[in-house]
């Protein structure tokens, strides 16, 4: 799937590296930096992100721009700019509102393309968010016409908060956006085998919301921001193995009491018995039968 980014600015280097470089996640066009071109650019091409290239912009065009925020606010479409800091620091002191997102190169491509797609994501969730508020307000509203009742539409804020968090972690961490209000229970699954990971996904989407991770390191950073009801978490993994990122979950008051499930493809009985003695909730052997996995889970987490 690729992302709409409309471009515009003087910085030709920087536009460059989105057609060249970037074009296998990004479709791109470019645009003047005169309101009305970006104006029409934005009604037909209906951006996901809207990126100023700044290099030795006109005060004009920089005042355009600034101005351009609140249209872009409008269509919860993102401002990014991108510029050396003197340039980006010069737009700052102008704009009433600041940008969703500012990158002072020299950056790498690979970081810019990260920052971006990771914005576009959780713009599109908060854009769900509203979309879905305003869905049930709508039928809420016509419930109360029909039936002459006050009651109002009670959005579950831990589900918003879950939302706006959801991408914030760095990493290959995914999971669906939860239903709107009411929570289901949240399994995140750590394994560096991506078709694990996608079985995995696979068993049990329909019962909970699940999140993944292609290593320990990944997850331990992703629950520093959020958290889990369960961890099915696989024993031999390279650089932080199972028991390593165990030790670490036991070690912070944020994730001890957080439920762990081994995986693991290691039948010999002396280290299923290792497994156990770091004490996790259970463990399970691969390849993971889906029907157990479920019952276990079920257990621990209901």
């Amino acid at each position: 799937m690729k992302y709409k980014v409309l471009l515009t600015g003087h910085n030709d280097s920087a536009i460059d590296d989105f057609f060249m470089q970037m074009s296998d996640n990004f479709e791109v066009v470019t645009t003047s930096t005169r309101f009305a071109d970006i104006t029409r650019h934005i009604t037909f091409f209906k951006p996901d992100i809207f990126v100023f290239c700044i290099y030795n912009e006109t005060r004009e065009d920089l005042t355009q721009i600034a101005n351009l925020k609140f249209r872009l606010s409008n269509n919860k479409t993102p401002l990014v700019i991108i510029g050396l800091k003197e340039d980006c620091d010069e737009f700052l002191q102008i704009a009433t509102n600041a940008p969703d997102l500012i990158l002072h190169r020299p950056l790498s491509v690979a970081v810019i393309q990260e920052k971006i797609i990771a914005l576009v994501k959780d713009s599109r969730f908060k854009k769900a968010i509203d979309e879905k508020a305003e869905e049930r307000a709508a039928a809420s509203t016509q419930t109360d016409a029909a039936s002459g009742s006050g009651s109002r539409l009670a959005i579950d804020r831990n589900s918003i908060d879950e939302l706006m968090d959801r991408l914030a972690a760095p990493g290959p961490v995914t999971g669906p956006i939860p239903s709107v209000p009411g929570k289901r229970k949240h399994v995140l699954v750590v394994d560096d085998n991506a078709m694990m990971l996608k079985m995995l996904k696979e068993h049990l989407h329909d019962k909970y919301d699940v999140a993944t991770a292609a290593s320990g390191r990944v997850a331990l950073k992703f629950l520093e921001r959020k958290t889990t009801d369960l961890i099915l978490l696989d024993y031999e993994m390279p650089d932080e193995s199972g028991p390593a990122v165990l030790e670490q979950l036991r070690a912070s008051e944020h994730t001890k009491d957080i439920p762990v499930i081994f995986l693991t493809g290691v039948t010999d009985t002396k280290k299923i018995k290792e497994a156990l003695s770091l004490k996790p909730q259970n463990y399970l052997l691969k390849p993971v039968d889906r029907d157990k996995l479920l019952d276990t889970i079920a257990k621990e987490i209901g």
